[in-house]
């Protein structure tokens, strides 16, 4: 099968073709396929494809013609993985839909010569690929790594740099205008206030990723060029030797070139080099004989997701905490089975049990309700009197009683699942 990176548009991309009938089709079944929230018009993806009917003719015209002015994206904040937050720029779906159109257009004519090192946001890649190679270079050696942290990159991006970049590949004015209207819609806040923007392509819009990728491109060619081993995924990037002292070397001159060349920052503080234990990778550890670990954030950010999730307070029957922990540990564990030496998942699997326990103690509320589940689930005799135990909720959550009501087998047969205990050789080390 062709992939989209195989496939090189030889025609040249114009605001036709951007909007031609069967771009527009896939654009729009990808936008619904995504879903997501309402931009500042309020319109979610059902009322906006009304809106479209209606009225495509008008918007249609009114973009050939130039006179189309992309509306504001709406802020939101979001937490940030490493800590601190980060703020999303959410377009309205028509936009979402003309910036889709746009991406389809422009991926295939960027694509080939995009890096063999750059994994984020780009068909047929994923965080697993670049991963995968970090590991490799490790395994020959390479186990110091450099990590270079582009303070607020996405919203940072020099717009002439980017629009300069952008039009080698694209001649068609009116659709370089309409490029550069996105850049510079203006960002509405939540008290509605509208902030003008002078530089980034916030994320949040599906064209953000790929100007990301093209702004970020001279440095790939650069890395290449010194030839140095290196992943990228949109702007975490971990460069890898076999030193020290070519670690510190290496670090200071590729700071100064982002810095001069690229005009963005880069956040000294949080940029640094070390073995590659001492640091992670997308969510991984990368061990210095090439295994594969959970990273201790990672971890971290599982634990407090658990408090989180099992939190007895909240207003769901078991069925609803069943399904939202089902759903979240099923796609942490899809992204993170990747690792090869899980000891650090592994040993947490009695405490996320225990806090199971913790949460259906305290959601039986009092006594009587506490006798009453017991008995449902099994327990008779003296044990019954534990239901009016005046230990707190965590160490009940240990105590014999309560194990032997929520077994692991019956937490497991009710869907309450832990899904690397159904994996052998968890803390098994790499062949």
């Amino acid at each position: 099968m062709t992939t989209m990176r195989e496939t090189v548009n030889t025609e040249p991309v114009t605001l036709e073709s951007v909007l031609a009938k069967e771009n527009l089709n896939a654009a729009w079944s990808q936008v619904k396929a995504n879903d997501g929230a309402a931009g500042v018009d309020g319109l979610d993806v059902e009322q906006s494809g009304e809106r479209l009917r209606a009225h495509w003719t008008r918007i249609e015209a009114a973009l050939l013609a130039g006179r189309y002015q992309p509306e504001a994206v709406r802020a939101v904040t979001i937490p940030k993985a490493s800590g601190g937050e980060r703020t999303l720029g959410i377009p309205t779906v028509l936009d979402r839909l003309i910036q889709q159109a746009i991406h389809q257009q422009l991926s295939p004519v960027w694509e080939p010569d995009f890096s063999e090192h750059s994994y984020g946001f780009r068909p047929g890649r994923s965080a697993h690929d670049a991963v995968r190679t970090a590991q490799g270079f490790i395994k020959a050696g390479q186990s110091w790594v450099i990590d270079i942290d582009l303070k607020n990159f996405f919203d940072r991006v020099c717009h002439d740099r980017l629009m300069q970049q952008v039009g080698q590949k694209v001649r068609d004015k009116r659709l370089l205008r309409l490029i550069g209207d996105y850049l510079r819609a203006p960002m509405q806040t939540p008290d509605g206030r509208q902030e003008k923007r002078t530089r980034g392509t916030p994320q949040g819009g599906p064209l953000s990723p790929l100007l990301a990728n093209i702004y970020l491109d001279p440095l790939d060619k650069e890395l290449e060029q010194r030839g140095l081993s290196f992943v990228r995924y949109a702007d975490d990037i971990a460069i890898f030797v076999s030193s020290p002292r070519a670690a510190e070397r290496v670090k200071a001159s590729v700071i100064a070139w982002i810095e001069k060349h690229l005009k963005v920052e880069v956040n000294r503080d949080k940029s640094g080099s070390g073995p590659s234990d001492q640091s992670g990778l997308l969510g991984f550890r990368l061990y210095a004989d090439g295994r594969l670990g959970v990273a201790p954030k990672a971890i971290a950010r599982l634990k407090a997701k658990v408090r989180e999730l099992w939190e007895a307070r909240q207003s769901l029957t078991s069925e609803q905490l069943r399904d939202q922990w089902q759903r979240y540990i099923r796609g942490w564990w899809n992204y993170f089975a990747l690792a090869d030496w899980r000891r650090e998942v592994a040993d947490l699997t009695g405490w996320i049990r225990r806090h199971m326990r913790k949460c259906f103690w305290l959601r039986w509320h009092h006594p009587r309700g506490r006798l009453n589940a017991l008995q449902r689930l099994g327990v008779r005799g003296r044990a019954l009197g534990n239901a009016y135990c005046a230990k707190g909720a965590w160490a009940m959550a240990r105590h014999p009683t309560l194990q032997q009501a929520l077994k692991n087998a019956t937490l497991q047969r009710y869907g309450f699942i832990i899904p690397w205990n159904l994996t052998t050789a968890l803390c098994r080390p790499a062949k």
